[in-house]
């Protein structure tokens, strides 16, 4: 059973008590149903901007946004003030972590590439960056000049040629100068002051004022990620974005100050964050608890915070760490932290993460900001079968494949039978015509032979 003392703030469950897997499972599915109501109200927006342009979208940022706003494009001037606004401390922070992601995605670029074989095949990939991307930027509760960064700066790495952001105003119409600044240091070209469904809409569909792009990532609250998945197809989208969530999986060496900071760390994003701690001693799960009990008084976002572990937050105490691993990839956390005095050994049995921060010396929060690797990472389970954002989420491959007639010789028959077997003549025969002209010029090369022999 569930033990909670009068002070817990999240639950323990131990393994081997009842409900363990029932609680853990519960915490597994925690992607949400779409809200009706939402649906509705994208689906309009969407439909409201596609067809009124840029007076509806104008409209819409008005009503929905809460600003004063008459241009949407913010103006070299606007941005170069905001700019000069920034404190030197903090514009060489923001400049330390773009170069510092910059460094990380330069690793590994995807090449073109081309092989030839005998015979006459020659075929590859061509690759090149997309031509305009748009990057969503959400505001709200806070302000997040560090996704402004993660987004931007690996479409920079790869050359985009127009990298557009949009992101919610202030009630008076202006952008937060450090979201300006960050935009600045991580290669964003233009920045329109657009937030939620509507922005999303108009980069998708493009208006007078805001260009069509190729592909729009970043995360948002649920009318931007509704948004984003009904635009798909219009445009392509990185994926669905979530409430943050960590999962910490720690032994009897992890310090329980720090794993409580770690939790709460996600815990003060939004209230539909989740945070959960797996561990192998029982007297750290208790401590960690105290902990949590402690820090909340001192966070300023303790309210966030508080409501979020009281949804999203449990503990689970395992046998040993085989079985803590295998419940941290059924979990498949968006963050995975290893506070293990062994954190190697963890890591070879990781399948399932977005990104993993090793030992008791790499808190979530310096991949938040400037450890190189991207923030913008799987929820939700989604670190199945989806990667963190990077330099491939901004390119493109172009297949390419010629025959020169020998190889058409050498392979033909078999595309003829592999045609028919799924039935599609039409496409045996547009393989057989040629054959019968390799075939014909072959017999008259050889005739022409036979009438030199002879002569």
């Amino acid at each position: 059973m569930a033990s909670r003392s009068t002070k817990a703030i999240v639950p323990v469950h131990k393994s081997g008590d009842s409900g363990f897997r029932t609680a853990f499972r519960k915490l597994v599915r925690r992607r949400e149903a779409v809200d009706a109501n939402v649906e509705k109200t994208v689906r309009r927006i969407l439909e409201q901007v596609r067809e009124g342009g840029d007076d509806a979208l104008l409209s819409l940022v008005r009503k929905h946004d809460g600003a004063k706003v008459e241009e949407l494009e913010v103006g070299k001037d606007e941005w170069d003030a905001a700019v000069e606004e920034v404190d030197p401390v903090d514009r060489a922070a923001l400049g330390k972590a773009a170069m510092r992601v910059r460094e990380f995605h330069r690793k590994r670029i995807a090449s073109s590439w081309e092989v030839r074989e005998e015979g006459g095949a020659f075929m590859g990939h061509k690759v090149r960056a997309l031509e305009r991307v748009g990057l969503y930027v959400p505001g709200g509760k806070a302000a997040y000049p560090s996704s402004v960064i993660m987004n931007a700066v690996p479409a920079s790495v790869v050359e985009v040629p127009e990298i557009v952001m949009a992101t919610p105003p202030q009630p008076d119409g202006s952008i937060l100068p450090e979201v300006l600044m960050a935009a600045r240091v991580a290669g964003v070209h233009r920045v329109f002051r657009m937030g939620g469904a509507q922005a999303v809409a108009a980069m998708a569909y493009g208006t007078e004022s805001v260009p069509r792009v190729d592909k729009i990532v970043g995360p948002g609250n649920d009318y931007v990620a509704l948004a984003k998945r009904f635009v798909f197809g219009e445009v392509d989208i990185d994926g669905e974005a979530g409430p943050t969530e960590v999962l910490v999986v720690a032994d009897k060496s992890a310090v329980p100050a720090w794993v409580a900071a770690d939790l709460l760390s996600q815990a003060e994003h939004e209230e539909r964050a989740c945070a959960v701690l797996v561990t192998t001693s029982r007297g750290l799960a208790t401590r960690v608890q105290e902990q949590l009990v402690r820090q909340l008084k001192a966070l300023d976002r303790h309210r966030i915070a508080r409501k979020a572990l009281s949804q999203g937050g449990a503990i689970f105490v395992t046998k040993n760490l085989d079985e803590a691993m295998e419940l941290a990839n059924e979990y498949a956390a968006e963050h995975l932290v290893l506070a293990l005095s062994d954190p190697d050994a963890g890591l070879r049995l990781v399948q399932n993460a977005g990104t993993v921060f090793l030992g008791h010396y790499t808190p979530v929060a310096v991949g938040d900001y400037l450890a190189g690797p991207n923030h913008v990472l799987p929820t939700g389970g989604t670190a199945r079968f989806f990667s963190p954002l990077g330099v491939d989420d901004f390119l493109k491959r172009t297949a390419f494949v010629r025959f020169e007639p020998p190889k058409l010789r050498e392979l033909g028959m078999d595309v003829i039978r592999l045609a028919e077997l799924e039935g599609l003549t039409g496409h045996g025969k547009s393989v057989e015509l040629r054959l019968q002209k390799i075939r014909r010029a072959r017999r008259e090369r050889e005739a022409a032979r036979s009438t030199e022999v002879e002569l």
